[in-house]
């Protein structure tokens, strides 16, 4: 029995949290009050709070009065309109002090490995490198390649890399690529300048950056942008497989939008945190 065989992709995920059949719906029209509210709109009677949610008037009365019970929702000194406490507060706490972004990212990591790939990291770009701030892997020690959270590497060479720099400015890429010596790590590694330069304008406009044997022979990764609000790259997000495991087009039809949702997660993490999260724990 060949090794793809033996280990299966994973079975869809119906069965996740995320389909309609597994949600409690009072619930879900519960949170769709609280984020009626806005910076916009602070205050909102119950008809406006019907309004933005798409809920009917007496659904919405009683969602905001349970609501208003429990603490999450005030009433102004008109009876009328509502706003948020500050008890909402405490919903978000837990998550943000976590720490900072790799400690967040891992456990969204260790979804994937193995399931989805053999190895899953986060990473930032410092000074044409890629510096690994997380990493998850099983079975990658096989063939020696074994990348520990402060491990690095040349960003022209990875897919990791590749997807942080196509999302910056033409001159900071530039920049970026003449920091480090660029030199192959295998006869498929890009280090002509204008080549690499083509690729990231590649990587852009396909929204996420592929290496098929470029960083480490046998080895393919798919790897996502972090963004931040501004839509600047702050990390990456990289799926890992032996070539042995999976041919390059399934590989990527499976890793891609797993590595693009663990990214965008990530970045509305971050957004959400208003700067409480950092990139790297200590900032740097």
């Amino acid at each position: 029995m060949s090794e793809q065989a033996a280990r299966p992709w994973p079975a869809s995920r119906d069965a996740s949290p995320e389909n309609p059949k597994n949600q409690v719906q009072s619930v879900a029209k519960a949170f769709a009050v609280l984020r009626a509210f806005g910076s916009d709109l602070p205050e909102l009677t119950v008809a406006e709070v019907a309004a933005r949610t798409g809920l009917d008037r007496g659904t919405s009365f009683r969602l905001v009065h349970t609501l208003a019970g429990l603490g999450y929702l005030r009433a102004a000194l008109d009876g009328r309109r509502f706003r948020l406490t500050l008890k909402c507060l405490e919903l978000g706490f837990a998550a943000l002090s976590a720490g900072d972004l790799a400690g967040h990212a891992t456990p969204l990591l260790r979804e994937l490995v193995p399931g989805i790939a053999e190895a899953a990291s986060l990473g930032t770009l410092e000074r044409g490198e890629v510096v690994y701030l997380a990493r998850v892997e099983a079975g990658m020690e096989r063939g020696g390649l074994v990348r520990r959270p402060g491990t690095r590497i040349g960003a022209y060479a990875t897919a990791l890399g590749q997807a942080i720099l196509a999302w910056l400015p033409r001159e900071e890429q530039l920049a970026e690529l003449g920091r480090v010596e660029r030199v192959k790590l295998s006869e498929r590694t890009l280090t002509g300048l204008d080549e690499l330069l083509d690729r990231l304008a590649e990587v852009r406009a396909r929204g996420y950056a592929v290496s098929d044997g470029e960083n480490a022979y046998g080895l393919r990764t798919v790897a996502a942008p972090v963004l931040d609000a501004a839509g600047r790259p702050v990390a990456g997000v990289s799926l890992t497989v032996g070539g042995g495991r999976v041919g390059t087009a399934e590989f990527i039809a499976r890793a891609a939008p797993e590595a693009r949702r663990v990214a965008a997660e990530l970045a509305e993490g971050l957004r959400l945190s208003l700067g409480a999260v950092a990139v790297a724990q200590g900032s740097r």
